[in-house]
Formats: C-alpha cells, sequence, structure tokens
C-alpha cells in the first residue's frame, strides 16, 4: 500500500496520479477484467489514497473509456464490444496514416537510425517467439512514430482510443502466425517513413490497420 510515512492516506493531485495511474495499468494488464465492478474501498487499501481521489481517477477512466458508471451500481471495467473495437479501429486508423505522413515529412537521420533499431528488435523478438515481447515493443515503434510526427492532439487521441481495446489486441497477438504477418507491415511502415515518402507511410500504416480491423471482424 501506498501511504505516507506518518500513516495518512494520499490525497490531492498526488493521489489522484497515484489512482489513476493504478487503476489504469492494473486494467491494460487484466488485473481488472470487463465488467468487474470497482468498489471504492478496495482500491482505497489497493492504492493507499483517500476515497475522493478514487473518485477522482474513476472520473478521469471513465473520460478516457476505460471505466464505465451503471446507474445505481457504481463503476466497472467497461466491456468493449467486437463491433466497438472494429469502430474504435477504424478511428485509430485514419489518425495513425496522418501520423504517418507526418512523420515521412519530418523524420532526420537519428529518427531513422532509431526506427531501424526498432525494426530489428522487432525481427529479433519474432525470431525468437516472444509474443508478448513483441507486442511491447510494437507498441515502442507506434510512440516513436507518434513522436517524430510532433502530432499530440492525433497521438492523445490515439492513446484513448487504443486504452478501450487493449484486451482485443492482446488477444490478436497471441494468435499464431500474427507476429509474422504484422512484422513484414511494422518494416514496411520504417521503410516509407525513412524514404521520407508521406504517402508512402500514409498507405502502409492504413494497409497495415486494415488488417488488424480484418482479424478483429473473424473473432466476433
Amino acid at each position: 500500500m501506498l501511504v505516507a510515512a506518518d500513516g495518512q492516506l494520499k490525497a490531492g493531485k498526488h493521489g489522484k496520479a497515484i489512482a489513476v495511474d493504478g487503476l489504469r495499468a492494473a486494467i491494460l494488464r487484466g488485473d481488472m477484467v470487463p465488467g468487474q465492478r470497482l468498489l471504492e474501498p478496495e482500491l482505497v487499501g489497493l492504492f493507499g489514497v483517500t476515497r475522493g481521489s478514487v473518485r477522482s481517477a474513476i472520473d478521469d477512466l471513465v473520460a478516457e473509456g476505460m471505466v464505465e458508471r451503471i446507474h445505481n451500481r457504481g463503476a466497472r471495467v467497461r466491456k468493449v464490444s467486437v463491433q466497438q473495437a472494429v469502430e474504435i479501429m477504424e478511428c485509430r486508423r485514419a489518425l495513425e496514416a496522418l501520423i504517418a505522413a507526418k512523420a515521412a515529412e519530418r523524420a532526420g537521420a537519428d529518427d531513422v537510425a532509431q526506427l531501424r533499431a526498432q525494426g530489428e528488435l522487432l525481427s529479433s523478438a519474432v525470431r525468437n517467439g516472444e509474443a508478448a515481447k513483441y507486442s511491447t515493443l510494437n507498441q515502442e515503434l507506434h510512440g516513436m512514430i507518434w513522436r517524430i510526427a510532433d502530432q499530440s492532439t492525433a497521438a492523445g487521441l490515439i492513446g484513448r482510443l487504443n486504452a478501450q481495446i487493449v484486451r482485443h489486441q492482446f488477444r490478436l497477438a497471441q494468435r499464431e502466425g500474427w507476429t509474422n504477418g504484422s512484422l513484414v507491415q511494422h518494416l514496411g511502415i520504417i521503410d516509407a517513413i525513412a524514404s521520407g515518402d508521406p504517402a508512402a507511410a500514409e498507405h502502409a500504416m492504413h494497409e497495415h490497420l486494415s488488417s488488424v480491423i480484418d482479424a478483429l471482424r473473424q473473432t466476433a
């Protein structure tokens, strides 16, 4: 439990930040599953913060779409259907394609070197059959592209969209052969950005996320 030295529960902005970060991480890890009720007394004990901090944290995650409030029943981890996941991914595809194009316009030599190095790490993870590691590296690659593009508004929107469907993406990452096809697509995105071709980068990202959407539909 994260409590102050005097045994007092953490409150204010600091307490809220602890609760938001802790609750978000627990949902993303799958420690708290879709439909699970979020009981304030339990969360106070789990994170060592005040009840007010827990309530504020829940409000933030409701705004992000990770948590939902049910009338007269409190809050729970939001359930996202396959159809909703497809719709969210379609929105993300448009934003990610824009960001890829901007990254191709702005990528410098150091940026390209970092993208190439990440591509090597992704390739190594696939060769070694490390699906979980590949998934993490994949997320890092997209973060690099967001940084290079310098499109903070689009990146923020993508982050919120992505948080809502992380469990669906995790299931896809565990499918046999998924990482092989995904790797080819990501290396294509890197090549397009490295070549400084915005149209090619936009197309490569669009095609990659279209394949993710198709795979999601097949899970319905």
